[in-house]
């Protein structure tokens, strides 16, 4: 009576196990354990199902050892497994089953004889067959049939308890790449997708590259997009995922530059509990993440040379293990790759792998800088103040030729981003109406960055830094109708305030009404 109350007990515990998806190897190991008390073995083991293989998964007992772990069988060369799965009862080899062409189902592995104790138990839940518990023993005789029975009954508990566990570790899965998509949505400017911002502010001759770009977007090809900070090289990436035939799947990002080197790996391919210190739970990974989907490297320049080698298994074989852990992850992961780093000359320099760069450079695609394609300034500046009073419930806001003509002169060191971080500053202190620019950084005269660095050297004499300060107040004052505060004034053109301009016209000597009248 005390073993049918130790095994109510072990079932109790079994099914806790269930709910833990890292815990699946010692639910497994605990149910055989437990079962011994009742059913007798010199070896038990669970073959879990892939195809039209049995795997070992589980195996106890004196007579497991490492190459029954690693010992499977195809499933076609067993009728009597075959069998029981298919009508769903446990069954006791008799001799006739071992002497036949179907053989030991651990020929080659154990030495075992013809007519020895052994029995199946098919682990299904409803209509799904998950494998089956096979249980050996060395003495030549079978199983009784109560026992074959009541190992039935404790399979069917079994294996709801194993597909429990693997649903918990699918949702666990599911969550862990939602949660990615949500932070993905976090903190965008609209609420338009990525395919329907970049085309609706590309002009006709960024749509070229678009055309192209939506070419390979329908492989699973990587891509690598370069181009300088700012120009648009994670919504191109989403664009591509938009375009794929993976957009039903998660995109995950990873910046390589924005992570410690100790913690990129286990964020790229996670880490099983205690793999090092800090390391108090299963971390998923952000590849296991992407499963199905598309995987943004954002920043890949900036990868260290130990994780290059490991992201190159991944892209040549698709398989890699978890920090601390000895199993291999088998993923379906599209990657892209974006970079302002020069791989090339990364290469060359050694700070890159050559293998890596020609794996990922596949199709590579170069953002231009929008100091090279004005023409889109306009398209983008309209679309985004459109959409920020939409999604705002300010404004509108118009663009007058002065504002814009401001705003193709200057060169845009930061790209989009700068173009559209001031747009919005400008668009938070404007009234509805024409957009006022509230922006030192937009002098009338164009950037040096349009000029670029082979622009022949002036002749001007050099002047004192507060000559240079005099000349550069004058310049404001007169832009600004020699207005110093408000909104238009020259405090604010300058990025000063009011008191600290009107203090600084005090040192040098400048008068407003002076320099108005002149």
């Amino acid at each position: 009576m005390s073993e049918f109350v130790d095994f109510a007990a072990e079932l109790e515990a079994i099914t806790r196990l269930a709910a833990k998806p890292e815990a699946i190897e010692d639910l497994l190991a605990r149910a055989l354990d437990a079962l011994e008390t009742l059913v007798p073995y010199d070896l038990a083991a669970v073959m879990e199902l892939h195809e039209q293989r049995l795997e070992v998964r589980v195996a106890r007992g004196v007579l497991a050892n490492a190459a029954v772990r690693a010992h499977s069988i195809d499933l076609r060369r067993f009728p009597t497994i075959q069998r029981a799965l298919d009508t769903r009862q446990p069954i006791a080899l008799q001799e006739h089953h071992h002497a036949s062409e179907e053989g030991d189902t651990y020929a080659g592995v154990l030495d075992l004889q013809d007519g020895h104790s052994c029995m199946i138990v098919p682990l299904h839940a409803g209509d799904l067959p998950l494998g089956v518990m096979s249980f050996d023993r060395r003495r030549c005789e079978p199983y009784d049939p109560k026992l074959v029975r009541l190992a039935g009954v404790y399979g069917q508990v079994v294996a709801l308890a194993l597909l429990l566990a693997h649903q918990t570790r699918m949702l666990e899965r599911q969550r862990a790449r939602l949660d990615e998509g949500n932070r993905l949505l976090r903190g965008r400017l609209t609420q338009t997708t990525a395919t329907q911002r970049i085309e609706r502010t590309a002009s006709p001759g960024f749509r070229h590259l678009l055309a192209i770009t939506r070419q390979v977007a329908a492989t699973d090809a990587p891509v690598l997009i370069g181009g300088e900070t700012g120009t648009g090289k994670e919504l191109l990436a989403e664009a591509i995922h938009a375009w794929s035939g993976r957009a039903g799947e998660s995109l995950v990002a990873v910046n390589c530059a924005a992570l410690p080197e100790s913690l990129l790996e286990s964020e790229l391919f996670g880490h099983v509990k205690g793999a090092f210190s800090g390391a108090a739970t299963k971390r998923t990974g952000r590849f296991a993440a992407a499963h199905g989907g598309t995987l943004l490297l954002d920043e890949v320049g900036d990868l260290p040379l130990a994780a290059q080698a490991k992201l190159l298994r991944v892209l040549q074989s698709g398989t890699f293990e978890p920090v601390g852990s000895d199993a291999t992850v088998k993923v379906d992961v599209r990657v892209i790759a974006a970079t302002h780093v020069n791989l090339e000359e990364a290469v060359t320099k050694g700070r890159f792998r050559e293998d890596l760069y020609y794996r990922l450079n596949l199709f590579p695609i170069t953002l231009p800088p929008l100091r090279q394609r004005p023409e889109d300034i306009e398209l983008i500046a309209r679309t985004w103040l459109d959409d920020f009073a939409q999604t705002s419930g300010r404004g509108p806001w118009q663009l007058s030729d002065d504002v814009l003509e401001r705003l193709v002169a200057y060169g845009w060191p930061g790209n989009v981003r700068e173009l559209v971080n001031s747009l919005e500053r400008s668009a938070i202190l404007s009234p509805p109406g024409p957009l006022q620019l509230h922006l030192s950084a937009l002098a009338a005269a164009p950037s040096p960055a349009l000029t670029g660095p082979t622009a022949p050297p002036t002749s001007e004499p050099i002047v004192t830094l507060e000559e240079a300060q005099r000349q550069h107040i004058v310049r404001a004052l007169r832009r600004t109708g020699y207005q110093i505060a408000g909104d238009d004034g020259a405090a604010a053109l300058l990025g000063l305030k009011p008191t600290t301009l009107a203090s600084k016209m005090a040192k040098l000597g400048l008068n407003r009404k002076e320099l108005a009248r002149s």
